[in-house]
């Protein structure tokens, strides 16, 4: 590689990963406007943000992931070991945290649980997507690895709802909603750099790391989002927040095209 070359691969990997974690923070946005701290405000919101992290793992992640067997025949078994890694990872995690006195972002108790385990899922969650847009870029086609992180981007957006819906609810400011959403995607440029310089080493752990995330989001979502939400705002309710915050979701990546990683 020349050195131009080299210092213009550096600033775009890590000045479009930067944007990709501010825009996480946008997601802050709307959520702003919710004020009530109520059991059902608090259910309604688990749901939806359990809605959209289904929604990313299952539509976004494995399916990312599985497209690589067009270059990489194992990525689809790849996902399903990365699926499992990560719900085993999120199994340690609570394990570790169950019955302990827990306080986190000046919370406590099971309300600081939730949210912490939220933020780290999401946090988990960026590094992959950290290394595809160190990927795309590393193509050498500049404008495959520029749509790829505003593709990356704009689906941040939503995920930082996802986070700041439960802090919210909690009585969290908006300022520390957003910043505990760009907070979450920190990994992006952190990883999209080495992603590119190499990615004869990263590209291979691509799919599984995009199963891990997955595997680390839905195992939170059954685990702790969704039962919540049941026992305080019941069945009907749950299911309404599930399939609002998935169908949202799902629009964003379907109006976006959902590029596949090649």
């Amino acid at each position: 590689m020349s050195g131009d070359y080299q210092s213009s691969l550096f600033f775009w990997t890590f000045a479009t990963g930067v944007v990709s974690a501010l825009a996480t923070g946008l997601g802050a946005i709307p959520v702003a406007f919710i004020s009530s701290s109520s059991k059902w405000m608090r259910a309604f919101s688990g749901a939806i943000a359990a809605g959209m992290m289904i929604s990313a793992s299952v539509f976004s992640l494995a399916q990312e992931g599985i497209a690589l067997k067009a270059t990489r025949p194992s990525a689809p078994y790849e996902v399903i070991l990365g699926l499992m890694l990560g719900a085993g990872f999120f199994w340690l995690v609570e394990k570790r945290l169950s019955g302990r006195e827990f306080e986190w972002a000046k919370f406590s108790g099971d309300s600081s649980k939730r949210s912490f385990l939220i933020f780290l899922a999401m946090f988990i969650h960026s590094f992959p997507e950290g290394v595809a847009i160190g990927v795309g870029f590393a193509t050498g086609d500049f404008n495959f690895g520029l749509l790829m992180a505003i593709a990356i981007s704009v689906h941040n957006i939503p995920e930082g709802m996802a986070i700041s819906l439960p802090l919210r609810t909690e009585g969290a400011t908006f300022g520390k909603c957003f910043w505990m959403s760009v907070l979450s995607s920190v990994p992006q440029p952190l990883a999209a750099v080495p992603a590119a310089f190499a990615v004869w080493l990263f590209r291979p752990l691509l799919a599984t790391g995009l199963g891990f995330a997955g595997g680390a989001m839905i195992y939170l979502v059954v685990l702790e989002l969704i039962p919540e939400a049941l026992e305080e705002g019941g069945r009907s309710l749950t299911a309404w927040g599930v399939m609002v915050g998935l169908g949202g979701m799902l629009l964003i990546t379907t109006l976006l095209g959902m590029i596949e990683v090649s």
